[in-house]
């Protein structure tokens, strides 16, 4: 059976090649993220077929509006089955927003993405903020879990503090992973699956190093087998 803790990320232009790569990954993956670039063509039709193919579905959308808007399309997000996990921006408005707008479709849960993994210390305070990548990333965390929310995006540096704060039932979820023998392409604060499944992920999102591999069901079984064999903390 594919790991529930490896999400595959389907960035890529168009439905046709989504369905391409869920093909060469058969029954090694079983949750997909579909996010920003797939949702431009057709996502949510993809989300729901997912859906109906009995495989889990991340969308990773990082809602981010006033509170009003956000709780709207949390609840219509949520209606239509097509999620099982969805991001918003971690802030609080936005948080508490998306929350109430799950209200009654509780299998949806919903990360708050604290600072994205491409971003150093440098891009943060370019983006006027003073703190550094961690003491905001902390700051989010704690305010994500006084909101209400199932889990957050970090990248696996910050894994271990998340799990520090929110303790064992919070979903600790990890882009920025490349494997040893994978590129680290635009990724700046990554480290290889069984060091963020030891670090306290709970789920890892793994793009390119699998999708672009000319075996990617081999890659998936190679990233699979090694957080197998990493000592992690359950969520």
């Amino acid at each position: 059976m594919a790991d529930p803790r490896l999400i595959v990320a389907l960035d890529v232009p168009t439905r046709s090649d989504a369905e391409a790569v869920v093909e060469r990954l058969g029954d090694s993956v079983g949750f997909y993220k579909v996010g920003l670039q797939l949702l431009a063509s057709d996502g949510m039709a993809m989300a729901r077929d997912l859906k109906r193919r009995g495989r889990q579905v991340f969308l990773d959308w990082k809602l981010h509006d006033i509170g009003a808007t956000v709780e709207k399309a949390a609840a219509a997000i949520a209606a239509s089955g097509a999620a099982d996990l969805l991001t918003v921006h971690a802030e609080p408005q936005v948080m508490r927003a998306a929350v109430r707008g799950r209200a009654g479709a509780g299998y949806m849960r919903i990360l708050g993405v604290t600072v994205l993994t491409s971003l150093t210390d440098e891009d943060v305070k370019d983006l006027g903020y003073g703190l550094g990548v961690e003491a905001l990333v902390e700051r989010r965390v704690r305010q994500a879990v006084d909101a209400g929310l199932d889990g957050v995006v970090v990248s696996p540096h910050e894994a271990g503090m998340v799990r520090r704060i929110a303790g064992k039932g919070f979903l600790v979820v990890t882009p920025g992973v490349r494997p040893a023998w994978a590129r680290a392409d635009d990724q700046a604060r990554a480290l290889t699956p069984g060091q963020a499944i030891a670090a306290g992920a709970s789920h890892l999102v793994v793009g390119r190093p699998i999708t672009a591999a000319n075996d990617a069901r081999g890659a998936a079984e190679r990233i699979t087998e090694e957080m197998d064999g990493a000592l992690g903390v359950l969520a």
